[in-house]
Parts: C-alpha cells; structure tokens; sequence
C-alpha cells in the first residue's frame, strides 16, 4: 500500500479552484442564493425570469461555472437506460470528460467533490469502478466520435504513474478514443506535479496542464489553508514547461486574508515571468462546509479592487480577457480552448457529468467530506447494470435549453452572437429576454458591439459588466432553478 507522503514531492498540495481546472465537476454553489434580475412573465416554452436584481447585491453572489447548477438535480425516477438518453443525440463530436475525486489534503477555501488519503486499494478499486461505467457508457452510445478531452478532480495527478497509465489505457481501450489525436486538459497541483507523473500525461498526449498556484506568497498560502512553499511552486512550474505541454494555465485567487495589493502584484508578476497561455484569476468565496467558512467576512470592495487591479495589469501584459476569470495570450486559443459545458458531453466517474440536448445527468452529490467518502465508496461497489442508467439529473425545456445559452455567452468576453441563437432556436435572444437585458443595459452592464456573421451586433457586457459576472450569472437563473437549488439541503 502507498502511503499518502509517498505520493508527492514536498508539501502536501489540494487541487486548484474551479474553472481553470478542467471540465464541469468544480462546481461551487452561490452564495446565499440568486438574486433574480426581472419577471417578465411566463412566456410559453421559455421558462420564466425572476424578481429584481438589489442595488444592495453585492458583485460576488457565485460563480456560474454551470447552468443548471448541481444542486438543482433531483433523482430521476424512474432511472432512465442510456440507451434511451442518448438515442439520437448526435455523437458526431463529443467531449470526454474524465473525474478523480482524490487530493493529498482538502484547502479552506475547496468545496470540491473530492476525498483526500485515498489509499492505494481504493484508487484501484475506483478505477476498476471506471472501467465498469466506460463498458456501459460506450455500450449506450452509436458511433462516438469523441472530439476533446479533459481530466479534472480532485487531482488527477494525486493518482501515481502507473495509476496514471492504467487510467489512460482502460480509457482508450473502453471508449475506442486515442487520447493522443485530441486536445487534452489535465488537472495537477505543485506536489503532485512530479516527473514522472508529467512524463506519463505528456507521452499519452496531454496538451494542456492546469496547475493551482492561487499565490506566491507563503504567508497567503497558509491563510487560505494551502501549505506550500513558492520554492516547491516554482520548481513545479519547471518540471511542467520541461515536459514540453503545448499549454500551461496557472490559477491565482484574489481576496486572501492578508492580501494587499502590493502582495497582489508579486503574485501577478510572479505568474507572468512563466508566460503561461491561460491565467484564471479567481475572487475568494467563503462556503459554508468547507474550512474558511467559518470566517466569513465583507470584503467585496476589497475584491473588486484587486480583481480590477489583475485585469489591468494582465491586459498591459498582452493577455486578452476571455471571460471575468480567464486571460490568455493572443494566438493560443487553439491550445486552450475546450467547451465543457456543450451538449454532447460525456463524463466518466462518481463526480462527473453528463449532457445531452435536454437532460444533464450524474451521481449524487455533496461538500462534506463525510458525505463524499460515502458516495465514493458506493460507487466503486456499483454492479455493472448500475452504470446503464443515469441517476440524478435535470431536464432541460425549450426555455432552460435559451437560458443556458444565454448565460454561457453573456458571461464571456465575446457576448452573445444574435445569429448563432437565431439559428439555434429560432427566436431573438433580445425577445426572450428583453427585461433582464435591459436592465442590465440601464446599470451601464451591457453594450452592442462586434458583429456576427450577418452583421448583427453582439450583445455582450462592459468592462463593469465582465467584473460584475458573479452577480449577473446567478440573477439570470431561472424560477424552476432557483427554487430547486433552495430546496437542497446542503451536505
């Protein structure tokens, strides 16, 4: 059995926050809730807006990494086979995300759906568990053509070399995809990111690493209960661009207890002097259930101004805004761009979800660590036939199906493009959701401009609007989201 300081070099490392890590399982919950931005009543197969958007609400309500947000899914009842979920979806051009649920320790800040210590035997048992659900989940699917990939957790790289290898064969083998031939994200942390370990994903085709750094300064790194040092971060970063990986994402968070903006700044230049093609700039949430919550305090002013103080000195630095977290240099899109969160997507593994045109399905879900473990360890003891049907899920109308739509482009840099949701469902984006627009119109959030290819302006937010996405996103929830999300008890 290898023993939990057996797996890392140096200090023991958690995976880094959502988003610039990989594919749809960081997954945090808003704050205290979405605060609806306008109810412009029912509109038939449109689904329903909300109530008013406060002038109080403050800029950090909650990071819409997905719509529907998680705890928004119910068990599904009766559980229906794949087969039947996916017949005639198309399959043409499929994302293949892949979900470990280990780290080496759990940070404040994580909430995660991720145990840490797995020992040896169980990461074998939960890989055997993989390879169980990758037989049923080919089995369900007609011709699959996957067109991208992405490992996320947890930690992928908590798993050992060999771990690693076994986890890229049984992937290949099962679902018939060479890794190789696709773009390919994986998740790791300073730690975990050993030579051996980058030399297994680089030789099996990963072409983009994403590490969670979130600050070069120890002092800052202790207080988000993060122990590391910015000697074993550096020599990390090293080992990645040694190995050669066409991609390096780098994840620094905002809103650390103790933070200034000078501390701010050698973090930025600091992440700066590796040139990565991504750099995530991450605001500080507080969550209940996860070790910083019990420290909560205000300090939105405070973010803000960091997070305006990073955008600038990125966008001095060359890097173009891709959206309020995601920076990159110009001329790297091809190596860094993977759409997790479109229809179509396949997720292996007790975390992970799946998509199809209207039904986004997974396993349950929790934050405690008790309540993690648990779902873990049943899943690893699930029967063949179990993985054949999905088990908790959400099903997506014709106006959750314009909603989502709208939320995923809104909240990125290029906006919403008028003809692509033309095309897509028919209607104007500008009708289906004339009052929430302009209401984010009147707060000087929203502007028209670029063109799309009929030469119709894109909606799209302003600078101001960009910083205020933690607020916008979550106030665009539908009624039905809202009131499920409430419904769920937090565990």
């Amino acid at each position: 059995m290898t023993s939990i300081s057996a797996r890392a070099t140096g200090t023991v490392e958690a995976a880094s926050p959502p988003g610039g890590g990989l594919g749809p399982e960081p997954d945090p919950a808003p704050g205290p809730g979405p605060v609806p931005l306008s109810d412009p009543g029912p509109v038939p197969g449109r689904g329903t807006g909300g109530g008013g958007l406060d002038a109080g609400t403050g800029p950090y309500q909650g990071y819409v990494y997905a719509y529907p947000h998680k705890t928004a899914y119910r068990p599904l009842d009766p559980r229906p086979p794949l087969r039947e979920v996916w017949a005639g979806e198309p399959t043409g051009s499929l994302f293949l995300y892949l979900h470990i649920p280990f780290c080496e320790m759990r940070c404040g800040f994580c909430n995660l759906f991720t145990r840490t210590g797995a020992p040896e035997e169980l990461v074998a048992a939960y890989l055997d568990a993989l390879e169980r659900q990758a037989h049923a989940v080919r089995d369900a699917l007609d011709a699959p053509e996957f067109v991208t990939a992405a490992i996320g957790g947890g930690t992928p790289t908590y798993l050992s070399a060999g771990e690693l290898t076994r986890l890229f064969d049984l992937t290949e083998k099962t679902m018939g995809v060479d890794l190789r031939a696709l773009p390919l994200s994986v998740e790791t942390s300073p730690a975990t990111a050993t030579a051996d370990r980058l030399a297994v994903l680089a030789e099996r085709g990963a072409t983009r690493v994403s590490i969670g750094v979130q600050s070069f300064v120890d002092a800052e790194a202790r207080a988000a209960v993060r122990p590391q040092r910015r000697a074993e971060v550096e020599a990390a970063l090293g080992r990645i661009r040694e190995a050669g990986f066409e991609a390096l994402n780098l994840d620094l968070i905002y809103g650390i207890d103790g933070q200034t903006e000078r501390s701010w700044r050698h973090s930025l230049d600091a992440a700066l002097a590796w040139r990565p093609e991504e750099i995530y700039l991450y605001p500080l949430y507080v969550r209940p259930l996860t070790g910083l919550g019990r420290r909560a305090r205000d300090w939105d002013d405070h973010r803000l101004g960091l997070y305006r103080q990073g955008r600038d000195h990125l966008l001095a630095a060359g890097y173009e805004q891709v959206s309020m977290r995601m920076f990159r240099l110009p001329g790297t899109g091809s190596a860094t761009e993977y759409c997790c969160q479109s229809d179509g997507m396949v997720g292996l593994g007790c975390g992970a979800r799946s998509y199809t045109s209207d039904l986004h399905y997974s396993y349950e879900y929790a934050v405690a660590a008790g309540q993690v473990r648990a779902i873990i360890d049943d899943y690893v003891r699930l029967a063949p036939e179990e993985f054949a049907v999905a088990n908790v899920g959400f099903r997506l109308d014709a106006g959750e199906r314009r909603r989502r739509h709208l939320i995923q482009s809104l909240l990125q840099a290029e906006g919403v493009d008028p003809a692509a949701y033309r095309d897509r469902f028919g209607t104007e984006a500008a009708d289906d959701f004339g009052g929430e627009l302009a209401l984010l119109a009147g707060r000087g959030w929203l502007e028209s401009a670029g063109r799309s290819e009929d030469g119709a302006a894109r909606i799209r937010l302003t600078a101001e609007g960009l910083a205020h996405s933690d607020a916008i996103g979550p106030a665009l929830f539908s009624g039905r989201v809202r009131a499920l999300m409430a419904g769920y008890e937090a565990r």
